[in-house]
């Protein structure tokens, strides 16, 4: 799937991927079409080793995402994953730094989508809010979890019961967001200037971290992510793991002296 009809990618020489989510006459809603887009282009990210950080975004200066499009979703067969989930999880499992750069309204799922980032750059006009109850919907995951460990429980219920509008500086504010610049053309360069910065950061360290904070909801997967993806990739470029593979493949004793034992 590299024909996208929903979204667009740019990849720039240092490592940076930004991805766009391109329905601007549509409040850059999110479809299933969208969703299985968004999690292909998650997917290749995580797995191309020459991508180190990815910028989440909306076309044009007003929408960042304002939230699912409902008829496509009700047809999905019942024994179907929503694919919306699929993204969320990729956002928070890829060992791999993913910046929100909020160019403008920022609603339902749009807001899970920029909450679930691990850091978020806001344009000052950009609004935030969560409509679930007043059209029908809710999010009993992502939506709620990560809201009540972003901004506390008091607060994420106060988004969620209530569904008022919150501005940039508001939501920065509650830290909801972690910075708010002019408008939507400052926002993606402020979020290329931090994944310039994270660049120079080490890409283990940072996949450390990643598996560690998302872990504590993730229970095993997280954990595993963390024992697999980070800490048995480095340790299989040890001395005690290469002796320890060549006596099993030689089907001899193991050199201790080899690895300090």
């Amino acid at each position: 799937m590299s024909d996208y009809e929903d979204i667009r990618v740019e990849l720039d020489g240092d490592g940076v991927v930004t991805i766009a989510i391109d329905r601007e006459a549509t409040g850059n809603k999110l479809r299933v079409q969208t969703a299985r887009e968004l999690a292909h282009a998650l997917r290749a990210f995580r797995d191309e080793r020459a991508q180190r950080v990815a910028i989440l975004t909306g076309a044009g200066d007003k929408f960042f995402c304002i939230g699912g499009e409902h008829d496509p979703l009700e047809h999905v067969e019942p024994s179907a994953t929503l694919p919306i989930i699929d993204v969320y999880e990729l956002i928070d499992t890829v060992p791999k730094p993913v910046i929100a750069a909020v160019n403008g309204f920022a609603v339902g799922g749009g807001n899970v989508l920029q909450t679930v980032c691990d850091l978020t750059v806001a344009a000052e006009h950009a609004v935030f809010r969560q409509v679930g109850p007043m059209v029908g919907s809710f999010d009993a995951g992502f939506g709620t979890w990560y809201l009540e460990q972003t901004i506390g429980r008091k607060r994420a219920k106060e988004l969620w019961y209530l569904n008022a509008k919150w501005s940039a500086h508001e939501a920065r504010e509650i830290g909801l967001v972690n910075e708010v610049v002019a408008d939507a053309d400052a926002c993606r360069a402020r979020a290329r200037e931090i994944a310039a910065t994270l660049l120079d950061r080490g890409p283990g360290a940072l996949a450390g971290l990643k598996a560690a904070f998302s872990s504590r909801h993730t229970g095993v997967i997280g954990q595993a992510r963390l024992a697999h993806d980070v800490l048995l990739t480095h340790y299989l470029a040890t001395d005690e793991a290469h002796e320890l593979s060549s006596a099993f493949a030689e089907r001899r004793s193991p050199d201790r002296d080899r690895y300090g034992r």
